[in-house]
């Protein structure tokens, strides 16, 4: 579904992203792992053409958006994303901040409003709430809300920037769960961003980690607990010493 071959970003003197290649497979939940500072959102919103790449080659069903230093208009596929603190917009309503896209899109406001009710009762939140404004919810409630505007549009990819930030560990817990099983019902390619490792294993299939702008290691979930490369045993084991400073 989405092929990196090669991408460089840097930021004035600083290389954030140093050739970085990737391949997430359609119908996957991908996870990146990594400290803070190692390129996972800048990555992202390369992707997303939010930040433009000084190299490399970007493709998303073998039809490339990123080449020769420009980005292509894709419209025949669509993304979703969940960003790291729910970027909901403090003063539009519920309903509003899930129905965005449709409102955007010149939808009547009879159609959001009742397309916004499905979408929050598909991630556990009841009629109630579409009135309120995101101040007035829990951090966890946010982000449920943040998950029903990101799978409204029935999205092909969906981008997930640290899903699990600021909640404690239940509610962590039911994101991730949410995550897993609307991903699943949409039958969307999902890519994950987080240094959770909680998460990362309870949401991947396959799990990549990415160190000082390269992808140093990649494979199924299931292999990461018994790799010996010293990076990823000082990662996931969130060990003070060893390769990593």
């Amino acid at each position: 579904m989405i092929t990196i071959e090669n991408l460089h970003k840097y930021f004035e003197n600083k290389k954030v992203l140093n050739g970085v290649s990737l391949n997430i497979e359609e119908g996957t939940s991908s996870v990146i792992i990594g400290g803070s500072g190692t390129g996972k959102s800048v990555l992202i919103k390369c992707i997303l053409g939010l930040l433009t790449p000084e190299e490399g080659r970007i493709s998303i069903k073998n039809n490339f958006i990123f080449e020769n230093g420009k980005f292509k208009k894709n419209s025949k596929i669509k993304i979703g994303m969940l960003f790291q603190g729910g970027a909901l917009f403090d003063s539009l309503r519920i309903w509003q901040n899930v129905s965005f896209y449709n409102i955007q899109n010149g939808k009547n406001k009879k159609f959001c409003f009742e397309d916004a009710i499905l979408n929050l009762e598909k991630v556990g939140l009841s009629s109630d709430v579409v009135n309120l404004y995101p101040s007035e919810l829990s951090g966890g409630m946010q982000k449920r809300v943040a998950l029903a505007r990101a799978i409204s549009i029935k999205p092909d990819i969906i981008f997930f920037d640290e899903p699990t930030t600021g909640l404690d560990p239940i509610s962590a817990d039911v994101i991730n769960k949410l995550i897993i099983e609307k991903v699943r019902d949409i039958g969307a390619t999902s890519l994950t961003i987080t240094h959770d490792m909680s998460s990362a294993r309870t949401i991947s299939d396959k799990i990549h980690m990415l160190h000082n702008g390269e992808i140093i290691w990649e494979g199924n979930k299931d292999t990461i607990e018994s790799t010996d490369n010293p990076f990823v045993v000082q990662f996931i084991n969130g060990l003070s010493e060893g390769p990593i400073n």
